[in-house]
């Protein structure tokens, strides 16, 4: 398995971070996880492009994890490809259809596949995938992803606040890549702090911990992201940069 971090922002744009988006890649597959602002970019700088990636999964709803999903869909019909695979929790099916009535001449391009989800296992792109409901503040899943030895698993928290259940659902994986939108000196809800987040994670054994979906705040502080989340968790922890690759 290889996970590439093609969106590492939040909501509010920064320089050198695209809003959220993961290409993950197996020995015969890809697939888009999140698809916000940018990101379509990004994965046109991959060996991939969006010209290999025929199922996207979502997260949420939130316009930092979809803005890019109707692009992609034109960029896809452009450049001669005929499917799309668009599995998410539920109301995915809503969303497609409302940005197809908003922009009625994309309807009909590609052969698009809706698919809802929700805290359990399914398949996508020749990956086993678990879902995991988390807490934000509309209706969000956490996935946990095993490669194609049963091992190594990669697991994306999608927005969230940190809280146990979560940290035990990723349990045993080898790389957590958690949000972490704000530093400790920002008072949230519905996205954690890292000292909240390396609370969570203590006496949890993950190998790797990557900081995600920063803002701007969290952005200008990454040294303190890590050092504050070390404080309390043992693993190792860095800040998630654009481009960066994790192999399996």
């Amino acid at each position: 398995m290889r996970v590439t971090f093609l969106g590492t922002g939040s909501a509010m744009p920064v320089s050198g971070r695209a809003q959220t988006g993961l290409l993950l890649e197996s020995e015969t597959d890809a697939m888009l996880l999140d698809c916000g602002s940018g990101v379509l970019a990004r994965l046109a700088e991959t060996d991939v492009g969006y010209e290999g990636i025929s199922s996207v999964l979502l997260t949420h709803h939130h316009l930092d994890h979809v803005s890019d999903l109707l692009p992609l869909i034109k960029a896809r019909w452009l450049a001669g490809e005929d499917d799309l695979e668009i599995v998410g929790p539920e109301g995915t099916e809503a969303l497609v259809e409302g940005l197809l009535d908003v922009h009625d001449y994309m309807q009909g391009k590609l052969d698009i596949q809706i698919r809802e989800v929700g805290p359990h296992e399914f398949g996508i792109a020749g990956f086993d995938v678990m879902g995991y409901r988390v807490r934000h503040s509309i209706s969000t899943l956490a996935y946990r992803f095993t490669n194609e030895k049963g091992e190594k698993d990669f697991v994306f928290s999608g927005d969230t606040e940190a809280f146990d259940g979560l940290a035990e659902f990723a349990d045993g994986a080898s790389v957590l890549a958690h949000d972490c939108s704000f530093p400790d000196d920002i008072e949230v809800s519905n996205h954690p702090t890292p000292s909240a987040l390396g609370e969570v994670l203590s006496g949890y054994d993950i190998d790797s911990v990557y900081l995600t979906h920063l803002y701007p705040h969290a952005d200008r502080v990454p040294d303190e992201l890590v050092a504050s989340v070390q404080e309390h968790f043992d693993g190792a922890v860095d800040v998630a940069e654009d481009g960066v690759a994790l192999e399996f």
